[in-house]
């Protein structure tokens, strides 16, 4: 895929990048689409032709149009396209490329057509080749780390790598997820939403899912029978176990309402690797990574990042059920500590389930930010600092709660390039240096990238 030849001047999608703000980026409201204007203007569904720029944070690329700004999706750098404007306004355009007049030699025959124009939200690069794909979330790695923390851009371009988890060449970037989530259309229909809108699009089967999960999807009827409209599903295929299925939070069997007393609402997590062998029970509609590899490939990620923990305290931030807790308790040994902070209820409840071996392990659930600036840790030294925020990043409060902590190490795992580079700023004010960027693409077929990023204070 070519690369952007000016990223200092590429402008960024202004929901995605732009300037660090004062305060963290707040969440959607849960259950509700991102808000776009009830009354569109006269400029949307108008065609144009364009040529296409370079790629830009959100899954779409650049072009200009009489000196405007447009954000295409569903095309690639350097190609020529008839595109619709999907939104107006007077900063940007928006618009989908719905006719290739000039192909990239990155184009490929989509992987998930149902995602594609006028299809469901999620599949926005499956017609781009995997290692373009790769190729891409590089690229927006190091614009949003050059632009927002002030990186130099010739140490990202040597730094920062984006590599494939195993097994997803050989499943064409198919088959990786282990949980989907639905939703029934006015029909009744399984599907879902369209990008950056309400309507729902009823899908025939989601080939990103595993072919444990699709396998479970038919033999439940998910996509061929009648649901109540507007019924939330969520399947579930865990590492140990049989599916679940989940409908409005309730669990389902053979097509109906799961009444019995012993019926399903957790799932068997098991995570190898070098560093042993830990079982995880996980709320069926709490968080858990997606794809089947990346529980084991991100603990090992970390691991490698945190370096030599023997004896250390850590402190485990955003640690969900324990995936990072409990190797991190290994790690430490029983002469160390880690203190692992959960804001879900649910989620530490799970935690205290998975750690109750572990007698250096200390778990706290509340506010990150409050629970670092708390009694659990006043006087307490702390070594190294693990964080795996949400999409919208740790904010100035937690990462000043974390520099107040003076670790000698961060290693924060991120989810929005974005939000990383915003933080990664935060934090060098503080005295924080990166160090190296490791991408792990995750999310193929998907504009989305996970990375694990070391930050060291400067000596």
């Amino acid at each position: 895929m070519p690369r952007n030849p000016d990223r200092r001047t590429a402008p960024a999608d202004p929901e995605s990048g732009g300037r660090p703000r004062r305060r963290p980026q707040r969440s959607p409201r849960p259950g509700r689409a991102r808000r776009v204007s009830d009354a569109p203007g006269p400029e949307v569904g108008t065609e144009f032709e364009l040529e296409i720029g370079p790629v830009a944070h959100g899954g779409h690329c650049v072009a200009r149009l009489d000196g405007r700004v447009v954000f295409v999706r569903h095309t690639l750098p350097g190609e020529r396209v008839r595109a619709r404007v999907t939104e107006g306004g007077s900063g940007f355009w928006r618009a989908d490329a719905v006719e290739v007049l000039a192909a990239s030699p990155d184009r490929v025959a989509p992987a998930w057509p149902a995602a594609g124009v006028d299809g469901a939200g999620g599949g926005e690069l499956s017609h781009v080749a995997l290692p373009a794909q790769r190729e891409w979330k590089k690229t927006v790695l190091v614009e949003q780390l050059e632009r927002l923390a002030r990186l130099d851009p010739e140490w990202l371009e040597s730094e920062v790598t984006v590599e494939a988890a195993p097994g997803d060449e050989e499943r064409r970037g198919l088959h990786y997820r282990t949980r989907i989530e639905l939703v029934a259309d006015a029909d009744g229909r399984a599907g879902m939403r369209a990008h950056r809108g309400h309507r729902v699009v009823a899908l025939k089967k989601m080939p990103l899912a595993t072919a444990e999960l699709s396998a479970f999807a038919v033999a439940e009827d998910v996509f061929s029978r009648t649901w109540t409209p507007g019924a939330q599903l969520k399947l579930v295929a865990p590492s140990e176990g049989d599916p679940v299925l989940l409908v409005d939070g309730e669990p389902w069997r053979r097509g109906k309402p799961d009444s019995r007393p012993n019926a399903r609402r957790s799932v068997t997590e098991v995570v190898t690797g070098p560093w042993g062998t830990h079982r995880f029970r996980v709320a069926a509609d709490g968080f858990w990574q997606v794809h089947r590899e990346a529980p084991a490939l991100l603990t090992g990620a970390v691991l490698d990042a945190a370096g030599d923990l023997a004896g250390a305290t850590v402190v485990d931030l955003y640690s969900g059920a324990g995936l990072f807790t409990l190797p991190l308790a290994d790690a430490v040994g029983p002469q160390g500590r880690v203190i692992a902070v959960e804001g879900d209820a649910q989620a530490s409840k799970d935690a205290r389930r998975n750690a109750h071996a572990f007698d250096q392990v200390t778990l706290e659930m509340g506010a990150v930010d409050k629970i670092l600036g708390g009694e659990v840790l006043a006087g307490a030294q702390t070594d190294v600092v693990v964080l795996d925020p949400p999409r919208t990043g740790a904010g100035r409060a937690v990462v000043d709660a974390i520099a107040a902590r003076t670790p000698r190490r961060i290693v924060y795992v991120a989810c929005d390039p974005a939000a990383l580079a915003r933080d990664v700023g935060y934090l060098a004010a503080h005295g924080y240096a990166l160090t190296s960027v490791r991408g792990l693409d995750l999310f193929p077929h998907t504009h989305h990238v996970e990375a694990v990023a070391v930050l060291d204070r400067k000596a």
